[in-house]
């Protein structure tokens, strides 16, 4: 490592933003794993955007040190808790972290360094790099139709937008502080993600994709996105290959 890109690594700070609606059985959990990582010379700021939550979720938060707890006293939805985050983020890196227990923080050293190395502006996480879901046997995942509907969300983007990744609906994403503010997002929900991605790419951002791990929770234990959010993925995905950015 040269000595000036070694001296920018220590300087630098990581935003973590997490939206939270209704995580009181994980948000703890989350933020002790968040806490533990050990990513050297780079500084952790961690930051909970409660969402209107009415399960005890904020009183969770209350009990939490080290972090900085942001509250929407509305149900406002994903992509507007992480804008509010990212309002008050103060890192030159900031990554996008889900309040529940289907993604594991120690995948963040994997998730940073192809920015950190100055390869990309974007890194997005793939849950397929490492393994691909089984609809047999023993370890079967219950959820074929979330497997198919995210091919064919894959698929159309890549079509759509000349690339080549594998997986564009895993929770994590970081990218520099300034492609963040230069990419405005107009989405408050889960298509928050395929806006920001879909603009980027237009403008032509550097993007990497990174392996990352994956243990896919139940409905019954908390799992929020469902069909009706794929078809408005969908239709963000083919209205910001078209309209003015």
């Amino acid at each position: 490592m040269s000595r000036n890109r070694a001296r920018w690594v220590h300087s630098l700070k990581l935003s973590i933003i997490i939206p939270a609606y209704n995580e009181a059985h994980t948000i703890e959990a989350v933020v002790r794993r968040v806490q533990a990582v050990d990513l050297g010379c780079v500084e952790k700021e961690i930051l909970v955007v409660d969402d209107g939550s009415h399960d005890g979720t904020a009183d969770v938060l209350k009990g939490l040190v080290g972090i900085r707890h942001i509250i929407h006293d509305r149900n406002a939805g994903k992509g507007a808790a992480i804008t509010t985050g990212g309002r008050v983020a103060t890192g030159d890196i900031i990554l996008l972290q889900d309040a529940d227990l289907e993604y594991d923080p120690a995948d963040y050293p994997v998730v940073i360094k192809p920015i950190l190395e100055k390869r990309c502006e974007i890194v997005i996480g793939s849950r397929f790099l490492l393994e691909r879901p089984v609809f047999f046997g023993r370890r079967r995942s219950p959820y074929l139709s979330h497997y198919v509907g995210n091919l064919f969300i894959v698929l159309l983007t890549n079509l759509l937008y000349g690339k080549r990744f594998t997986d564009y609906e895993g929770c994590y994403k970081a990218m520099t502080r300034d492609v963040f503010a230069e990419t405005p997002v107009s989405a408050n929900g889960f298509e928050f993600d395929n806006e920001l991605l879909c603009k980027a790419m237009r403008r032509g951002v550097r993007i990497e994709e990174v392996p990352i791990h994956y243990k896919p929770r139940t409905y019954a234990s908390g799992k929020k996105i469902t069909w009706r959010h794929g078809l408005i993925i969908l239709w963000t995905i083919l209205k910001w290959r078209v309209m003015l950015i």
